[in-house]
């Protein structure tokens, strides 16, 4: 079955590039002890959402929106293109596995929030080799040892995003998706 590309999905592709966006403005950056900082952010609930209501289009979302805050931002601007990448995938995995559960019997709380984790693990995985080679290795010229070292440190915010991400996307997906239903725009999703 072919789905079309309508202007309102791409208005719907639009808004949630920019609640993506606008969500990496709610931030916490903590300084390393050894080198580098790590940030509590809400955009990984958006990015989440994103595929939850979009399934794999979310990846444009969580990917674009994500990509476009690092360019505003002159500390993250030469990192654009790995954000489009690392939050791109976080929205793809979340938005499959999404898509998945709409075939079989549809998005409950529970299928939500497994599609959730596959998309913060998809991303921190990327995000944890990036901050490895691209960040310790390349960037600040660590050593091995001295960036693998640096890693252990960004485990609890890191898992603080993600728990967050897990717990808040679903339930926010699922009243979306009703009430996009209730206004007959649910074809709009995933």
């Amino acid at each position: 079955m072919q789905r079309s590309f309508s202007t309102r999905k791409l208005a719907l592709l639009g808004m949630m590039t920019a609640v993506v966006f606008a969500g990496n403005y709610a931030r916490v950056t903590m300084p390393l002890a050894i080198a580098g900082q790590t940030s509590f952010t809400l955009a990984n609930i958006l990015c989440c959402l994103s595929g939850l209501i979009l399934g794999p289009l979310g990846a444009l979302a969580s990917g674009l929106g994500s990509a476009l805050y690092d360019l505003f931002d002159p500390r993250f601007a030469s990192e654009c293109w790995i954000t489009f990448i690392n939050k791109g995938a976080m929205g793809l995995a979340t938005g499959l596995a999404a898509q998945q559960a709409l075939a079989r019997d549809g998005l409950t709380y529970r299928r939500a929030t497994v599609a959730s984790v596959l998309g913060c693990i998809a991303y921190y995985i990327l995000y944890f080799l990036k901050s490895f080679f691209y960040s310790g290795l390349l960037i600040q010229r660590l050593e091995p040892a001295v960036a693998a070292a640096v890693l252990p440190l960004k485990i609890p915010a890191s898992l603080f995003n993600a728990s967050v991400a897990i717990l808040a996307a679903p339930p926010l997906a699922l009243a979306i998706r009703e009430a996009l239903k209730r206004s007959g725009l649910s074809r709009l999703t995933a």
